[in-house]
C-alpha cells in the first residue's frame, strides 16, 4: 500500500512534533517534512511534492490561507487540509475558496484525523459535519438577510444540475461521505465521484464543501445540517 506523504505546517513546534509522534506507528502515513510559516511551506511543498499538507491558519510572515493560495497556484494537485483552532466561519469560507480540500479543528480525536486522512487518499474531501453545518447555517442566514451572493456574479445557477446530481448534492449538504451517498442512492462510490466532479464543474466550485455552500445560497437544496 502506498503511503500518504504528509507535510506539516504549523508555527508551534510542539504541535508538529505531536502529530508526527501520533503518525509514527501508522503504516499508511509518512510525514515527509514540516514548516513553521507559510513561506517555508511554499518552499517545502515545491521541493517535497507531498500528497497532503496539514496547514495551520494563524502563522507569522505568511498565514495559512495565503500559503494555500500560493501553493495551489504552483502545485494544483496537492491536497491542502486546514488544521486549526479557528472555528471562524469566515476563515472556513476563505479556506474553501482558496482551494483547501478540507477544514478540521485541532480539538478532534486522533482517530478522526486518521480516518479523514485515509479518506483523502480515496479522493474524499474532509470537513467534519459540525464545521460544514455551522458554515451552511451562517450562509443561509446571511443570504436570507441580504438576498445577495457571497460569490462572484459569474457563478450562475443557470447551469442546471440533473435530478441525480441534485440528489447527490442534497446528501453532500447533509454531511454524507461518498460511501454514505453511494449506499443511499444504490450506486458505486466511483459513480458518486463522477457526479461530484460534474457538480463542481457546473457550480464552478473548487471542492464539495464550496459546492454545498453555493447550493444553500442559491436554494438548490431543501435542508441543511
Amino acid at each position: 500500500m502506498k503511503k500518504l506523504r504528509i507535510l506539516l505546517v504549523d508555527d508551534h513546534t510542539l504541535i508538529r512534533k505531536g502529530i508526527m509522534a501520533l503518525m509514527q506507528n501508522r503504516k499508511e502515513f509518512e510525514v515527509v517534512g514540516e514548516a513553521g510559516d507559510g513561506y517555508e511551506a511554499v518552499v517545502k511543498a515545491r521541493s517535497l511534492q507531498p500528497d497532503v499538507i496539514l496547514m495551520d491558519i494563524h502563522m507569522p510572515h505568511c498565514d495559512g490561507l495565503e500559503a494555500t493560495r500560493l501553493i495551489l497556484e504552483e502545485l494544483p494537485d496537492v491536497n491542502i487540509v486546514i488544521l486549526t483552532v479557528s472555528a471562524d466561519n469566515e476563515h472556513l469560507l476563505q479556506a474553501l475558496q482558496a482551494g483547501a480540500k478540507g477544514y478540521l479543528l485541532k480539538d478532534m480525536e486522533p482517530r478522526q484525523l486518521f480516518e479523514l486522512l485515509q479518506g483523502v487518499a480515496r479522493g474524499e474531501e474532509p470537513c467534519l459535519p459540525r464545521e460544514l453545518g455551522r458554515l451552511l447555517r451562517s450562509v443561509a442566514a446571511r443570504t436570507a438577510r441580504t438576498n445577495g451572493t457571497i460569490f462572484a456574479a459569474s457563478r450562475s445557477p443557470g447551469e442546471l444540475l440533473t435530478p441525480r446530481e441534485k440528489e447527490v448534492l442534497q446528501l453532500v449538504v447533509k454531511g454524507a461521505s461518498n460511501k454514505e451517498i453511494a449506499e443511499a442512492l444504490c450506486i458505486s462510490e466511483n459513480t458518486v465521484k463522477n457526479h461530484l466532479r460534474k457538480i463542481m464543474e457546473k457550480l464552478r466550485s473548487k471542492n464539495r464543501a464550496e459546492a454545498a455552500v453555493h447550493a444553500v445560497q442559491q436554494g438548490l437544496v431543501q435542508h441543511i445540517l
